[in-house]
């Protein structure tokens, strides 16, 4: 893990962070446009200090959840800085500031603040239950070049308004995150491409091609889904390893045609360069409304037992399983 990235540095899977950064709504600002070409130069594995480095009066449990809601998509979710009681979720419903390091530090009077833990919880259990999402990512970025976090241009590259849009990105091929970076924010002006988008949190659409405004509190941050994405969605787990029993979710959007390979190794070794993989192709027909899986030409695997998928098409809430053993399935819908 690097401060100091260099040409030729994803090569080695180098994972680099931002550097000791300030405490600041600027500074969070600025770290969505140095994420986005940081991920466009020199590696797709990027990350800052969740609320900044060098902690000062700036530095509030609101200004800490923002930032965290940024690193939940950020190929290096780390929460890290001085004054570390306040890098804890829960550090700021605490009424002491801990071990002070540094001669600035944030206000006391800002602790025993009890709305910042659960909001921090939602959102790392999102990081999780995204897991199969964003390692398929980390997977493309290591066969294609392609970042996990994206320049809207990098998929829109007629858009001439994604082409200068520096405060907003796509997380992989189908999701839209626009980080709140506003002191007491209401309000969030969130730029949609082309296409129809849906809301990830109340499945309200919208027509691309148009600025919105996005009403926010606390736990709001603004992220968008695109018709016909895939977004495979798994159960809460408490760390990456732990074992859940529950199916993973396919989250179809519906309104147009759609595709998504999940990729899978065991996560821990690096047989994954022995050819041992798991690739599952998905695809999605909006017109016959029908899902078909099949293993991708290019896997390393076989599926040797059952497996179930949760299916969930959106909007209408409808809701079915699929059993899937390795041979080409069909559902309709």
């Amino acid at each position: 893990m690097h401060r100091n990235g260099f040409i030729g540095i994803s090569k080695w899977g180098g994972w680099v962070w931002s550097g000791d950064t300030e405490s600041s709504w600027k500074t969070l600002e600025a770290q969505i446009a140095v994420g986005i070409n940081h991920s466009l130069s020199l590696s797709p594995f990027w990350g800052s200090d969740i609320g900044g480095f060098y902690p000062n009066e700036e530095l509030t449990g609101e200004l800490y959840a923002r930032w965290f809601q940024f690193g939940v998509f950020n190929a290096s979710f780390r929460s890290h800085g001085r004054t570390w009681w306040t890098r804890l979720p829960w550090g700021w419903g605490l009424s002491d500031l801990g071990p002070k390091e540094g001669r600035a530090t944030p206000l006391v009077s800002e602790l025993n603040n009890k709305t910042i833990e659960p909001v921090c919880k939602q959102y790392a259990e999102l990081r999780y239950q995204l897991l199969p999402y964003i390692y398929t990512l980390a997977w493309e970025a290591r066969s294609t070049g392609l970042p996990l976090m994206r320049a809207l241009w990098l998929h829109y590259p007629n858009d001439i308004i994604a082409r200068k849009t520096g405060d907003e990105f796509l997380w992989g091929r189908d999701m839209l995150i626009a980080p709140v970076y506003e002191k007491k924010a209401t309000t969030r002006s969130v730029y949609l491409p082309q296409g129809t988008w849906y809301d990830w949190w109340n499945n309200t659409k919208q027509t691309g091609g148009q600025t919105i405004v996005r009403s926010v509190d606390l736990a709001t941050m603004p992220i968008y889904v695109r018709a016909g994405a895939i977004i495979p969605f798994d159960p809460i787990r408490q760390y990456s390893s732990e074992v859940v029993n529950a199916p993973t979710t396919l989250k179809i959007f519906t309104g147009a045609n759609g595709s998504f390979t999940l990729y899978e190794d065991d996560r821990i070794s690096q047989d994954y360069l022995k050819n041992k993989f798991l690739l599952t192709q998905m695809q999605w027909d909006d017109n016959k409304r029908k899902l078909r899986i099949q293993p991708h030409s290019a896997t390393g695997l076989s599926l040797n037992k059952k497996r179930i998928f949760r299916v969930e098409i959106i909007p209408g809430n409808i809701i079915k399983k699929i059993t899937y053993t390795g041979k080409p399935t069909e559902i309709l819908f």
